[in-house]
């Protein structure tokens, strides 16, 4: 285990409570009957957890990436797709924080930060899932408005999120022509398509956004026209720690659910903890959870320092702990032999919930892609 402050560690403690008292013993009954839980979200918000690493001055709590990363592992411990909501929330209450106008920050970032209100943020689309450049939601300008048209897939939050945090084209020059825009629920012209049926990530609702002739002021634009696919991406590094550390938690779980396991059955006349090969198992997860843990903190401590090497260390994380995750999930699943398969011990709903991070926040593949790139053109 990392080191971590006398601060950090009653961070931990305090989440670790409020997961365990609040979320993990309802999480089973959320995933069959998909529930939304926005009442224990608000509580979420009430100890800080809407506005992680936003400024305090508008509510935020001023925590670095490093905290997010213990956070988001303990949540995840609990509920793998709730924490991944509150992930995605995060994202959208930084990027206003981080590239609004102090007007807008005020406006927004206080009831966000306290998960009054929730965010979604809207970039993949039908067409344009890891080529996220190519995408075509359209924003003409109108006087004082945008006149926004489009459909946005795969939308965490949409139909219950306050606002929208949404990439959108204002001119024909690839990435260089995207902007974004954020949208209030109640803007004429937005709607939601039917609650995906989903293998997992039950706990959030996930939609269309579609925009038909929806007026959106020019005053809610983040950043100058054309700034849109920064701060995407920029958004994404971040993203992709926490959705690392949300399999991180995920994969803890399994793990000490698989080790419980195993130290309470037998079979051919001895517990399985004497079989060797079994033993072994836990062994290999514990490791390789151990090691996304490690390069996690780098990566989120790299971010926090605005390291040149963040992207790369964001991708290498991303690609680790996901895999991680999921493997340790999966491996945890087949050490329950057929009780793994029942809903009601909770491993196949930890499978279920983190198979999705591998494609999330920028596929396994563009991670690859992109660690890839950077060692070839140096």
């Amino acid at each position: 285990m990392l080191r971590i402050t006398e601060d950090q560690q009653a961070l931990v403690d305090a989440v670790r409570d409020f997961a365990t008292e609040r979320i993990a013993p309802h999480a089973l009954e959320w995933d069959e009957q998909k529930h939304f839980p926005v009442d224990v979200l608000a509580e979420a918000g009430e100890l800080g957890l809407g506005g992680i690493y936003v400024d305090e001055s508008y509510g935020g709590a001023g925590l670095e990436r490093k905290d997010a990363v213990l956070i988001f592992e303990e949540l995840s411990k609990a509920d793998p797709a709730l924490a991944a909501y509150i992930s995605i929330h995060n994202m959208v209450v930084w990027m206003i924080d981080s590239f609004g106008t102090d007007e807008q920050r005020a406006q927004w970032v206080p009831q966000l930060a306290a998960m009054q209100h929730l965010g979604s943020y809207c970039l993949t689309e039908p067409g344009a899932g890891s080529d996220a450049a190519s995408l075509s939601t359209r924003a003409v300008r109108d006087g004082d408005d945008y006149v926004l048209n489009g459909v946005k897939q795969f939308i965490s939050g949409a139909g219950t999120s306050e606002y929208y945090v949404v990439m959108c084209r204002t001119a024909d020059t690839g990435s260089k022509g995207i902007s974004t825009l954020v949208v209030h629920k109640d803007t004429p012209g937005l709607s939601f398509g039917p609650n995906e049926k989903k293998m997992g990530w039950n706990t959030q609702p996930t939609r269309q956004v579609i925009f038909e002739d929806a007026r959106v002021p020019v005053a809610n634009r983040l950043g100058e026209e054309g700034a849109g696919f920064h701060i995407a991406m920029k958004g994404l590094n971040g993203g992709r720690i926490n959705i690392g550390a949300c399999s991180l938690g995920g994969g803890q779980a399994a793990l000490e659910k698989a080790t419980a396991y195993l130290k309470e059955r037998t079979a051919f006349g001895a517990p399985l903890t004497t079989k060797q090969s079994l033993v072994f198992d836990l062994a290999e997860m514990d490791a390789k959870l151990e090691a996304a843990r490690t390069l996690l903190m780098r990566a989120a401590d790299a971010l926090d320092r605005q390291d040149p090497d963040t992207v790369r260390l964001c991708a290498m994380a991303k690609l680790v702990a996901t895999d991680s995750g999921f493997e340790a999930a999966n491996t945890s699943l087949q050490l329950h032999g057929g009780y793994g398969y029942l809903h009601e011990y909770g491993v196949e709903k930890i499978a279920r919930d983190l198979r999705v991070h591998q494609i999330l926040e920028g596929s396994n593949e563009i991670m690859r892609l992109i660690v890839g790139r950077m060692l070839v053109d140096g």
